[in-house]
């Protein structure tokens, strides 16, 4: 069965979230509002809702998938939950194991576990993170993916010792299910791993449109097929921003696009700004910053929802897939309340009532 998308045809809308932190909020009032908006997720008809890992960023608070997961599991029935992604090299693979074992035992059949290899950070906290000895070898990423894969499955893994005898290892005592593995990437490399280990696979479209076409190409022609995955399954991530105008939209995308223009030109990072104090500073970036900001903002999709929801589909069916994971990266007006994501929110139900079947719309 193919996985293709038309530009009329039904596509299914999944959340990544890196839980930002905007001026003047603190992590408790971050994580009450990303909490409130998988709760909305689930009620909308979202198919799955993924936390990514960063670290050490003053504007992210998503720094352990796992736990937001288990927390999220709490407040939802339907939708599936998980990683966009683990960044396996900056953990042991037992403990990855463990870890969502346990979340698919607390929320059986809803659990994804998606993993890359990139360090989710700078240099020096790399190395904090990375201090656990060959589990932080990104050359031995391949094989601590298997590693994963067997110590997830109900029958576990075996260690083989030199004197002929075997050690056995679950990650839960006695699984009756497993997460479902996903291999994430912006690279031939994450692309052509997961087709070799006949793994679904996700390009970080959010992140670096680049080479998104030659990812897949080489992902579905040199895909290998498994029992579990006999044939390529992939979807794509994309920025998203929908509100009542067109003018609202753009306002809200501002602090994002700064935030894009400070990463690209080594600036110090700083909580997410307000669109009231990306107004205020707008000549800040002139010259290259302009230029990022435009670039970036080219890649995203902004605008009223009739328009961004017809541009995810036209965008879906030019790369032959049936689901989008959408990062909702409006920003916030000061007077918007610290412990809530207006504009994420909004855009969640907006888009809800144009691509959703059935969806409820507002509650």
């Amino acid at each position: 069965m193919s996985n293709a998308a038309s530009a009329h045809s039904p596509l299914a809308l999944s959340v990544l979230d890196l839980v930002p932190v905007r001026t003047g909020q603190t992590s408790a009032q971050a994580v009450t509002a990303s909490l409130a908006l998988v709760a909305a997720a689930d009620r909308l008809g979202y198919r799955r809702y993924w936390f990514a890992e960063h670290h050490n960023m003053p504007a992210v608070a998503s720094t352990t998938p796992p736990v937001l997961a288990a927390a999220a599991a709490a407040r939802t029935a339907r939708i599936r939950l998980g990683s966009g992604g683990v960044m396996l090299p900056n953990h042991s693979p037992l403990v990855v194991a463990e870890q969502f074992a346990a979340l698919e035992a607390i929320a059986p059949g809803r659990i994804d576990l998606g993993l890359g290899r990139a360090p989710g950070s700078d240099p020096v906290i790399t190395q904090l993170l990375r201090q656990s000895g060959t589990t932080s070898d990104v050359e031995r990423f391949p094989e601590h993916v298997r590693d994963i894969a067997a110590l997830l499955s109900p029958d576990g893994a075996a260690l083989r010792f030199t004197s002929g005898s075997t050690y056995d290892v679950h990650a839960t005592p006695a699984a009756t299910s497993a997460p479902e593995l996903w291999l994430l990437g912006s690279s031939d490399y994450s692309a052509q791993l997961a087709a070799s280990l006949g793994l679904p696979y996700v390009f970080a479209n959010h992140f670096s449109g680049s080479g998104l076409e030659r990812a897949l190409e080489l992902y579905r022609t040199q895909f290998q097929p498994t029992e579990a995955q006999p044939r390529p399954r992939t979807f794509l991530t994309a920025n998203v921003i929908a509100a009542p105008t067109t003018e609202e939209a753009e306002a809200r995308a501002l602090p994002n696009l700064r935030m894009t223009a400070r990463l690209r030109t080594n600036r110090p990072l700083v909580p997410l700004e307000t669109v009231e104090q990306s107004v205020a500073g707008a000549a800040d970036f002139a010259g290259l910053g302009d230029t990022f900001m435009a670039s970036a903002r080219a890649t995203w999709f902004v605008g009223t929802p009739g328009d961004v929801a017809s541009e995810l589909r036209v965008f879906a069916a030019r790369h032959d897939v049936d689901e989008v994971m959408i990062s909702p990266i409006a920003g916030a007006y000061e007077d918007e309340p610290l412990d809530a994501a207006a504009g994420r929110l909004q855009t969640l139900e907006l888009l809800a009532a144009e691509v959703i079947p059935n969806s409820p719309g507002p509650s």
